[in-house]
């Protein structure tokens, strides 16, 4: 197994909304929190999924949310209790190179404000 990331590592988050409303105030509240430095509102996805044995189809807003691993987890915390849906979309993929001036403004971005 691999060893932990640093805390100041970045980290990438992904997390699908029900409605534009939803993300922004998703959104505004983990930027507020220094939770994330920046949150990517992508309307128009579509999402074709199964739901409790059924295939379902939804229009959603995907979340992009830039954070760094010192954070993932009170901002996990954090997305679920703002989350409107049962199961939310939760997935963290760590980035294979950020570059160093966006890096920075990153790490101050996520610091406790």
């Amino acid at each position: 197994m691999g060893s932990e990331p640093a805390p100041d590592a970045p980290v990438v988050v992904l997390s699908t909304t029900p409605d534009p409303e939803t993300a922004a105030a998703i959104a505004r509240d983990l930027v507020g929190r220094g939770l994330a430095a920046c949150v990517n509102l992508l309307p128009g996805v579509r999402s074709i999924y199964r739901w409790e044995g059924a295939v379902e189809e939804a229009q959603e807003v995907l979340l992009v949310i830039k954070t760094r691993h010192g954070r993932l987890a009170e901002l996990e915390v954090e997305l679920l209790a703002l989350h409107p849906y049962d199961v939310p979309e939760f997935v963290a993929l760590d980035p294979a190179h950020v570059e160093a001036r966006y890096l920075e403004w990153l790490r101050a971005g996520t610091t406790t404000p």
